[in-house]
C-alpha cells in the first residue's frame, strides 16, 4: 500500500496523530512502517485505563465481593481498602494508568531487544522475536515494526505524554 506524503498525512490526521505530517515523512523518508507502528501503540492504548473513566474501579471491587478467591480478585479488595480509607479515585486511576504505560513502554522494548544476556540465559543468546508486518493475505513480511518504546508517550491519546493532569 504506497501512498504520497498528503494522503498518509491524512490518514494519521483521521487516526488522531499529533504529528500526521511528521510520522507519514518519516515513513516515506526513512522507509520506516510509521502507519503500523501508529496503529500498534493506539490499539494498544485502548488497553491502558482511561483518565476519565473509573468505572473499572468499583466493577473490579465488585468482582472481588463475589469472587475474592478469583484470580486478580487482589485488585478489588486493594481498591476497596483504598476506598475505605478516603483515596480519591482520581488518584487512584493516575496511578494505575501511570503503571500500565510504564508496563506499556516495557513491553514495546521488549519487543526490540529480549534482553537474554543474563547468565540464566546462558547459550539462548541466539534466540529473539519481532513484530513484523504482514501482507495482504496476513502472512509475515521481513519488514519489522521497531522502536515501538521511542513512541509510547509521543501517542498517549491526552497529549500530555502521560505528565500529571
Amino acid at each position: 500500500m504506497e501512498h504520497d506524503l498528503t494522503s498518509l498525512a491524512k490518514i494519521f490526521e483521521r487516526l488522531g496523530a499529533d504529528d500526521p505530517e511528521g510520522w507519514a515523512r518519516s515513513q516515506i523518508e526513512e522507509g520506516l512502517p510509521q502507519l503500523h507502528r501508529y496503529l500498534f501503540l493506539a490499539q494498544a492504548w485502548t488497553l491502558v485505563a482511561g483518565e476519565d473513566d473509573d468505572s473499572w474501579i468499583d466493577a473490579a471491587v465488585a468482582r472481588y465481593r463475589q469472587k475474592p478467591d478469583a484470580p486478580y480478585a487482589g485488585a478489588g479488595r486493594a481498591l476497596e481498602r483504598m476506598l475505605a480509607l478516603g483515596v480519591a479515585t482520581s488518584d487512584i486511576v493516575d496511578l494505575v494508568r501511570a503503571m500500565q504505560a510504564e508496563l506499556l513502554f516495557g513491553i514495546c522494548d521488549l519487543l526490540d531487544d529480549p534482553d537474554l544476556d543474563g547468565p540464566e540465559h546462558e547459550g539462548l543468546d541466539d534466540l529473539g522475536w519481532a513484530l513484523v508486518t504482514t501482507g495482504p493475505d496476513f502472512e509475515p513480511t521481513s519488514e519489522r515494526i521497531a522502536g515501538l518504546h521511542e513512541s509510547v508517550l509521543e501517542t498517549d491519546p491526552t497529549g500530555r505524554e502521560m505528565r500529571p493532569r
